[in-house]
C-alpha cells in the first residue's frame, strides 16, 4: 500500500501540493469557554477527526493525497495530554445530548427540517466519539498511520509557534526548532523533513537591533549579526519550508557556488521569465541563500529549500467573501443555537443579516463541494499549463491553516477529498505530491536571496510588532537573554532539582514566545484572553527565575517555592524531556551530510 501513495512510474505534467498547518496555542489547564479548551475540542471534532475520515476513505480506495500536514509540537503535546483525553469524550457527549434536545424542540415546534438537521449533528458527534474510541483515544496515532503509509507527510513547526523574525537571540530560534524536532520524533517516530515556519515568517542573516526597550529597566544590548532562518533549519536537518508569494516575487536570483565553480553564468531572472514563462517564478522550489548567511566560520554552506505560496488558488479557498466558503449553501459559521451551540443555518448570501439566514441543507452543500473541487482543479491546471512541457514539471503549493477545513468551512474536508478524487478519476495531467517526494524526484531551480517578511498583513512583521503588541517584546527579550545566560553557565546540570527548575524556565519562555498572543491581540479575536495568557507566562517565568536565583545562591529552595514550582509544572509541564542545553550560547547541531544541487 505504501508504494501506491509515494511513487508513480509515469511523470505528470504538473503537481499540486497541499500543506495543512494544524496548530493551536497551548490551552490545556488555561480556561475552558469561550476561550481555552473549547478551541481544542472544536478543532479535534470538526477538523482533525473529519480529516482522518477523509484519509481513511482515500486509503480504502487507493487514491493519492500526499499532502504536507504540519502537526505543531504544542498541538501534539495537547492531543496527547491526559486532560484532553479525559475531557474530549465529555465534550462530544454534551454535543450529542444538545442535538437530541434540539431535535425534540424542533419536532414540538413543527420545524421538521431543523429537526432533521439536529439528527445530522447527533450523528456527526456520535461518529466523532466512536472514531475517538476506535483510535484508542489517540488522534496522533491515527495520523501517524497515514504518515507511515505515505498518504501524508507530517512536518513540524516552531515548538510553540514562536515568530522567528522577531525572536531576540539565535539560541531562541534554534531552541524553537530543536525542541520541535525532538517533540516530533517522540510523537511521530521519525525526523521531520519539512517545517511550517510560524506565520511563514522569514528573516535573512544580517545585522539586527532590538526594536524596543526592556521592561525590567536593564539596558538593551547592542545590535548583533544574527543567523538566517535557513541556517537554523539546516543545522537541524530540515530540508524545506514555505514562504509567501511576495518574498519570491521580490527576491534576487544569485549564483550558487556550484555554478561559479563550474564556470556557469547564472541566468537573469527577468530573462528567465521571458524564456520560460512567468509560471516558473512561483511554481518551483529554490534554495534560500543570502549575502550574509551563505556559510559559517568553518566555510560550511547552509541551503534550505523554500516552496512559494500560490496566491490565486489561495484566495478561492481562504476568502469568506469571494471564495468557496462564502457560497450561500454552505454552513454559516457564526449563527448558532444556544445553549448547545449547534448551527442550523447556511451562509445564504454575502452580508446577509443573522436574522435572515436560511436553513442549512447538508446534502445540497455536499453537492456544491463537487463543483468547487472541479473549479479548483481547473485553476491549478491553468496556473501550471504553460510549464507542462518543461524538463522539470511545475509544482503549485497551496498552504492553509488546517482548521479552515471543517471548523471554519464545515464542508472543507469533503472538498479536500473531492479534489483528490478528481485528480485520481480524470486525466488532467496533474498529480498530488508531498514536498519531500517532489524534492526526491526533481532538482531545485537555483538559489535566491529573500528579504524579511511573512504571510501576515502587508507581508511584514506588523501583525506581531505594532503599537498594540510591542509591550510584549519588552518582556520577551530580557527573558530570552536571561535564559541563555543560565543555560550557558551550565550549573543546572549538577543536580536534578536544578535541572527541573531550569527546564520549567525554558518551558515558560517558549510559551511566552508564542506568536498567537500577538496575533489575537492585533486581530481582536480574543484580546483579553491573549493578554492574560501572556502576562500569566511572564509572571510564571519571573517566579521560576526567582526560584532559580534562590537555588543558585543557597543550593536549595524553600518549601513554599517547591510547592509553587510543582503547581506551575503541573499546569505547564509540556515537552517533558526539554533540554536547557539548547539555549546555551552557540548551541547548535550542524548537518555533516548537507548536499546541495541546483539546475544550471
Amino acid at each position: 500500500m505504501t508504494q501506491a501513495f509515494t511513487k508513480d512510474a509515469s511523470r505528470p505534467a504538473g503537481f499540486l501540493t497541499f500543506t495543512l498547518h494544524a496548530h493551536l496555542p497551548y490551552v490545556v489547564n488555561h480556561g475552558t469557554w469561550p476561550h481555552g479548551m473549547e478551541w481544542l475540542h472544536e478543532a479535534a471534532a470538526e477538523t482533525y477527526l473529519p480529516l482522518i475520515r477523509v484519509l481513511s476513505n482515500l486509503e480504502r480506495d487507493g487514491i493519492r493525497f500526499n499532502c504536507n500536514l504540519n502537526l505543531s509540537p504544542v498541538l501534539l503535546e495537547q492531543l496527547s495530554h491526559p486532560v484532553f483525553i479525559a475531557e474530549f469524550p465529555n465534550y462530544l457527549t454534551r454535543k450529542i445530548v444538545a442535538a437530541r434536545e434540539d431535535e425534540a424542540f424542533f419536532i414540538q415546534s413543527g420545524e421538521s427540517h431543523l429537526a432533521e438537521t439536529a439528527r445530522f449533528w447527533h450523528q456527526f458527534f456520535s461518529q466523532a466519539l466512536n472514531d475517538f474510541n476506535r483510535f484508542d483515544q489517540n488522534i496522533i496515532k491515527a495520523f501517524r498511520h497515514f504518515n507511515d503509509i505515505g498518504l501524508i507527510d507530517i512536518i513540524t513547526c516552531g515548538a510553540t509557534h514562536g515568530y522567528m523574525p522577531l525572536l531576540g537571540t539565535d539560541e531562541s530560534v534554534r531552541a524553537q526548532i530543536r525542541t520541535a524536532v525532538d517533540t516530533h520524533i517522540h510523537h511521530i517516530g521519525k525526523h521531520p523533513k519539512g517545517i511550517w515556519a510560524p506565520e511563514c515568517g522569514y528573516r535573512p542573516a544580517g545585522f539586527w537591533n532590538y526594536p524596543v526597550e526592556f521592561a525590567d529597566g536593564s539596558q538593551k544590548p547592542a545590535g548583533f549579526d544574527r543567523i538566517g532562518v535557513e541556517q537554523a533549519l539546516s543545522e537541524s536537518q530540515i530540508d524545506f519550508f514555505f514562504v509567501d508569494t511576495h518574498l519570491v516575487e521580490e527576491s534576487e536570483r544569485i549564483p550558487s557556488p556550484y555554478e561559479l565553480l563550474n564556470g556557469s553564468v547564472p541566468r537573469d531572472p527577468h530573462t528567465e521569465q521571458m524564456t520560460h514563462g512567468p509560471h516558473r517564478s512561483l511554481y518551483q522550489p529554490y534554495y534560500v541563500d543570502g549575502p550574509y548567511g551563505t556559510q559559517d566560520n568553518s566555510g560550511k554552506r547552509f541551503a534550505t529549500t523554500i516552496f512559494p505560496r500560490d496566491p490565486r488558488t489561495g484566495v478561492q479557498v481562504w476568502s469568506g467573501d469571494t471564495g468557496y466558503p462564502g457560497d450561500g449553501v454552505y454552513l454559516d459559521f457564526h449563527k448558532k443555537r444556544w445553549p448547545g451551540g449547534h448551527r442550523y443555518w447556511c451562509v445564504t448570501g454575502p452580508k446577509v443579516d443573522m436574522g435572515d439566514k436560511q436553513p442549512y441543507y447538508p446534502q445540497a452543500a455536499a453537492e456544491r463541494v463537487k463543483s468547487h473541487a472541479a473549479h479548483f482543479t481547473h485553476l491549478v491546471y491553468e496556473a501550471l499549463e504553460s510549464g507542462f512541457n518543461d524538463n522539470i514539471p511545475p509544482i503549485l503549493c497551496s498552504p492553509f491553516d488546517a482548521e479552515l477545513f471543517g471548523h471554519w468551512w464545515f464542508e472543507g474536508c469533503l472538498w479536500l477529498e473531492a479534489v483528490a478524487r478528481n485528480l485520481h478519476d480524470y486525466d488532467t495531467g496533474l498529480q498530488l505530491i508531498s514536498c519531500a517526494e517532489y524534492l526526491e524526484r526533481y532538482p531545485r531551480a537555483g538559489f535566491i536571496a529573500m528579504h524579511e517578511g511573512s504571510w501576515g498583513a502587508e507581508g511584514t512583521n506588523q501583525v506581531w510588532m505594532n503599537p498594540e503588541t510591542a509591550w510584549t517584546y519588552t518582556h520577551i527579550y530580557p527573558a530570552e537573554l536571561y535564559t541563555r545566560e543560565v543555560c550557558t553557565a551550565g550549573t543546572w546540570r549538577n543536580t536534578e532539582l536544578g535541572k527541573h527548575i531550569v527546564q520549567q524556565l525554558c518551558r515558560e519562555l517558549l510559551l511566552l514566545e508564542s506568536s498567537d498572543w500577538q496575533f489575537l491581540i492585533t486581530t481582536g479575536a480574543a484580546r483579553d484572553y491573549a493578554e492574560i495568557r501572556f502576562l500569566t507566562h511572564n509572571d510564571q517565568f519571573n517566579e521560576i527565575k526567582a526560584i532559580w536565583q534562590t537555588f543558585e545562591s543557597t543550593g536549595n529552595i524553600s518549601p513554599e517555592q517547591k510547592i509553587r514550582l510543582e503547581e506551575i509544572h503541573r499546569r505547564d509541564g509540556i515537552f517533558a524531556n526539554i533540554d536547557p542545553g539548547l539555549w546555551a550560547a552557540g548551541a547548535h547541531q550542524v548537518r555533516s551530510d548537507l548536499q546541495v544541487e541546483a539546475t544550471a
